[in-house]
Formats: C-alpha cells, sequence, structure tokens
C-alpha cells in the first residue's frame, strides 16, 4: 500500500480528499503515488535561479508518468555572496534546515516519494539527510553548473574573483583589472563551475545512484538538464513501483564508491563532512579514516580548478563521472554490484562507457598517468587533531611546513592581517574558535586562502583552522580540526609563535610545545561565552557533533 493511500482512504477521508481536491486531485487521481517535489529554487543565488523551470518540468514529467506532484520549496543560502561575512555562519546549519523541511513536508502528506531539485552546496547533502531518514523513493536533481566566465582568453570561476582580491593588495593587477574579473567571474545560472562542494558533491551522488548518468556534469543553462529532470521524475515513479528506496542505494560499499570518485576528480574538502553526516544518518559505518586508506589507492586523474586548469563543462565533454567511474572500475577501484536508481548496476550502467579517456582532450587522464599518484584530501592527526582533521594537498609541491603560529580568534581579524602584508613565508596561520560550536557552524576560509594564493603564497605558508574551507580553496590547508577549540582542543591552547608541524607525508598535525606546558595551559583555559544563545545559530551550537561525526544536529 502506497503511504499516501492511508491519507485518501482512512478514517479522515471526505475531509483528506476535500483539500486535495482543492490542489488539483480528481476522482482518477486518489489511486496515484504522490511524489513530493522539493524545490531550492530562490533567487539569492546563481546556483538555484534557474531551478524553478527544472522542478515544474519534473512536475508535468511525474505527472504524465503517473504520479500526483505536490511541489513545495526548501530554503538556501549562497556561500559565495555570504563568504567572508557573519552570514556564512548559517551555510552549514542550512544543510541541517533544508534535511528537517524535506523530511518534515513528506513524511507530514504521508508522500510516496521525493524528488529533491538544489543547486547551491548544501542542498545536495541536505537533501541527502532526508532521503536517508525517511527511506522513501527518492532522486535528486541538480541543478547544474555555471558556464566559465570568459577575460583575455581565460576561463574564470568566482574564485577568480577572490584571488584577485589578493593579487590588487600585494600590486599584481590594478584595480581596473580587479572590476573586470568581478564582471566576467560568473555570466549566468548554475553553480560555482570547478571542481568545488556543489559539483563535487553532485558527482558523489550521482555516483551512489541516486542521480541520473552525466547529470553531475550538466551545465545549468543547457537543455540537456531540463530534459534530464524530466526523465528523473520518469525514473521516480518507476522507483516507487519496484519499491527501490535509499537506503537499498546507500551501502558501505557505494559511500566507498563515492569517496573513490571525489579523490580522482580532486573534489572538496567539504565531502569529508557530508559523507559522514549522511552514513551516519543512513547506519552505515563510515569514520573519517576510511577517506585516508582509499586515498592511498586512489589517484587524482581529473585537471579541474580550483588548483587545475578545467572547469566541469570541461570534465561533462570528457565524458563526465560516467568516464570517471569506468576507469575506476577496470582497475578494481569500484565496487562494481552497487545498484543505482534505475534498478541496475553501476557495472550495468558503465557496459558501453569506453575503457580509456578520450584521445582528444586532457581533463580526464589515464590511471597509468595521473596528476597525482594519490588522492588529493589527506586525513592529518596528532597532538593538534587527536579526532582528525582533513588536508587539501592538490596544488602543494611539498606538503611540509614547520613554522611559527599566528593566531586568530576569527576569520575577519586573519584576513585583515593578509591583506595588510603580516603574512610572510614560513608562518603557520591558525584560525580557531570557527568550528561547529565555536563559530557556530563552521565558516568556510575561502577569503583568507585566495588572499594567500593571490600574494603568492600558496606553498609557502599553511592555514589551519577547527572551521571548513570553499571547495574553492587550495593550497597547503588544514581544516575540521577535531575536538574544535570552542569544546577544549589543544588548537586554542596555541600561543603566537609556537612551533607548528603540518607534514601531510606523515599524515602529522603536530603542535611542538612540551606536554607539560600543555597541561599548565589546559588547566587555565576556560570555554568561551557563547557567541548565540537563541535563534537557530543558538540551537546549532547546543546541538551539533563534532566535525570528526559530519557535525550532524540529530543525534540520538
Amino acid at each position: 500500500m502506497l503511504r499516501s493511500d492511508a491519507v485518501t482512504k482512512g478514517i479522515q477521508r471526505s475531509p483528506n480528499r476535500a483539500m486535495l481536491r482543492a490542489v488539483g486531485f480528481g476522482d482518477q487521481d486518489f489511486g496515484k503515488p504522490i511524489i513530493g517535489i522539493a524545490n531550492g529554487y530562490s533567487t539569492i543565488t546563481p546556483c538555484n535561479v534557474g531551478l524553478d523551470d527544472l522542478a515544474r518540468r519534473a512536475e508535468e514529467a511525474a505527472r504524465l508518468a503517473g504520479g500526483m506532484p505536490q511541489t513545495f520549496g526548501t530554503i538556501t543560502v549562497s556561500d559565495g555572496i555570504s563568504m567572508g561575512t557573519e552570514g556564512m555562519k548559517y551555510s552549514l546549519v542550512s544543510r541541517e534546515v533544508i534535511a528537517d523541511a524535506i523530511e518534515t513536508a513528506c513524511n507530514g502528506q504521508s508522500m510516496d516519494g521525493v524528488l529533491a531539485v538544489g543547486g547551491c552546496d548544501k542542498n545536495m547533502p541536505g537533501a541527502m539527510l532526508a532521503m536517508a531518514r525517511m527511506n522513501i523513493p527518492a532522486i535528486f536533481v541538480y541543478g547544474g553548473t555555471i558556464k566559465p566566465g570568459k577575460l583575455g582568453g581565460c576561463d574564470l570561476t568566482v574564485v577568480s574573483a577572490f584571488e584577485a582580491v589578493g593579487q590588487i593588495t600585494s600590486g599584481k593587477i590594478d584595480e581596473e583589472q580587479l572590476t573586470a574579473i568581478e564582471k566576467n567571474a560568473c555570466p549566468g545560472a548554475g553553480s560555482c563551475g570547478g571542481m568545488f562542494t556543489a559539483n563535487t558533491m553532485s558527482a558523489a551522488i550521482e555516483t551512489m545512484g541516486l542521480s541520473l548518468p552525466h547529470s553531475s556534469t550538466m551545465a545549468a543553462e543547457d537543455e540537456e538538464k531540463a530534459e534530464s529532470a524530466a526523465r528523473s521524475a520518469e525514473v521516480l515513479v518507476q522507483a516507487i513501483e519496484s519499491g527501490i528506496r535509499p537506503l537499498d542505494l546507500m551501502t558501505r560499499e557505494a559511500f566507498e564508491n563515492a569517496i573513490s570518485v571525489i579523490m580522482a576528480v580532486g573534489g572538496s574538502t567539504n565531502s569529508v563532512l557530508h559523507l559522514l553526516a549522511i552514513a551516519r544518518t543512513a547506519g552505515v559505518e563510515l569514520a573519517i579514516d576510511d577517506f585516508e586508506r582509499i586515498r592511498q589507492r586512489v589517484p587524482v586523474i581529473c585537471d579541474l580548478k580550483p588548483s587545475g586548469r578545467y572547469v566541469t563543462v570541461d570534465l561533462h565533454r570528457a565524458g563526465g563521472i560516467p568516464q570517471v567511474m569506468k576507469l575506476l572500475l577496470d582497475a578494481g577501484l569500484l565496487h562494481g554490484d552497487c545498484r543505482t536508481i534505475e534498478g541496475k548496476t553501476l557495472k550495468e550502467l558503465l557496459a558501453d562507457v569506453p575503457s580509456t579517456p578520450p584521445a582528444d582532450q586532457d581533463v580526464i587522464r589515464p590511471l597509468s598517468n595521473p596528476l597525482y599518484a594519490k588522492g588529493h584530501l589527506a586525513i592529518l592527526k596528532g597532538n593538534l587533531a587527536s579526532e582528525g582533521a582533513v588536508a587539501k594537498i592538490s596544488g602543494v609541491k611539498n606538503p611540509v611546513i614547520t613554522g611559527p603560529a599566528r593566531v586568530f580568534e576569527s576569520e575577519e581579524s586573519c584576513l585583515e592581517a593578509i591583506l595588510d602584508n603580516q603574512i610572510k613565508a614560513g608562518d603557520v596561520v591558525v584560525v580557531r574558535n570557527e568550528g561547529p560550536v565555536g563559530g557556530p557552524g563552521m565558516r568556510e576560509m575561502l577569503s583568507p586562502t585566495s588572499a594567500i594564493v593571490g600574494q603568492g603564497l600558496l606553498d609557502k605558508v599553511a592555514l589551519i583552522t577547527d572551521g571548513r574551507f570553499s571547495g574553492g580553496s587550495y593550497g597547503l590547508v588544514i581544516g575540521h580540526v577535531a575536538p574544535e577549540a570552542a569544546v577544549g582542543g589543544t588548537i586554542g591552547l596555541i600561543e603566537e609563535g609556537d612551533s607548528i608541524t603540518v607534514d601531510a607525508n606523515q599524515l602529522l598535525l603536530q603542535l611542538n610545545v612540551e606536554e607539560a606546558e600543555l597541561e599548565r595551559r589546559r588547566s587555565a583555559w576556560s570555554a568561551p561565552v557563547p557567541k548565540y544563545r537563541t535563534g537557530i545559530l543558538g540551537k546549532y551550537a547546543r546541538l551539533v557533533s563534532s566535525s570528526s561525526q559530519g557535525a550532524v544536529t540529530d543525534q540520538p
């Protein structure tokens, strides 16, 4: 029996049906599956501005396929626009709000399946959390990537604008060039164009079989994206008929596949946080150490921004995620028996994909000629991060540095020092009290990291934080340091000038201070006063788990 039958055929049959008739149900519709369409449309961000058209195409297709679609809205926060402001504290929080909203609407209305349409970074993991909680047939429709901006024959992304701020402070460009980059970086609708967080998570969802093949790399403004949205609705109706549910697809092997693809494409550090959260909600045992284990055997084979040359539409033209998966499958680095929302196994899905990447491109390399022999997301531990920290080391020639700590209690004070040319080669920049509890909300440090790169300090400065990094960040950046400063983590005990070692080769994050001195500092430490006591940030800070557990708020 469909869940909606309980509404249309239960004790409250007449009132229930009366309400449904008012929104378009006819006599013949009450036996059809009710399909929730969770629409993340908003004009807040270019990532989501095109979603309403996709939701409408999906709605029409669901109806033609025999379902009864009911559309409802979800929220979004634009990471790119809020970056570097107090508003960025709401970004990770929005993941939980999106999950709660989808769960509330679908379960409150006894919907039989859900098609979620999302664009900006937290839309994807938020939808996946809801799907795992509800375990009703579900599919995700990604709003699509933005096309690259163009200036002087070069591709631009939003990160180009952030890096330009560092370039102008170091005299590398002038005000006219800065304005030109700003005006050309984001030419239209779609999520940030490199292998940043949105495109990383869309790739992970496609790999896990909860969205359609090739859909994660399509451009937002291309007709194939709308056609894919319609096809997704048809597949969802079939999944309801076949009884295919998210937890059938969210297996341990599927998460390992997603991690393998993320390593191969050079994806965002945020994927660690999000996959840990989704796996926990799905009841799958996945730990932060699993990322390091998989990193050791999966190379980076895609030359994508932020540290590489190409953008996601280039990856799409080269064969997209199916081509990447086929290379990994042939090398024994993918579990081919994992199922997809279409009822096929990955092995069946990839049967007709070539075993070698196209010869007329160099976006996707063969495994015999990778960009990096090992994955780019390293899990570091040591007395500074007993629960772990995530280092993104792509683009860094030698991911090792020992230097004096430059300590900042917020992103703003750190950025001010960078732009004032106070950070020098050899420094280890520490930004603390930006964690899940301390921020609250784990702001992303794209502004500081981009300014460091813009000033030419990419290989010469390390930045560590209990906050997060944008998918657009690169260099020797180490985030998600846990335990965080606000709950007594060692990062809160660092003093200006202390020696810190970052060694991604040895997977080490070490404060070079005698244990007796650290104990003295611990005894003198007291928890900082919460920055927010009420509202959603206050509630979030009271509920949220450690970043090493995905920073979730629905802990048992």
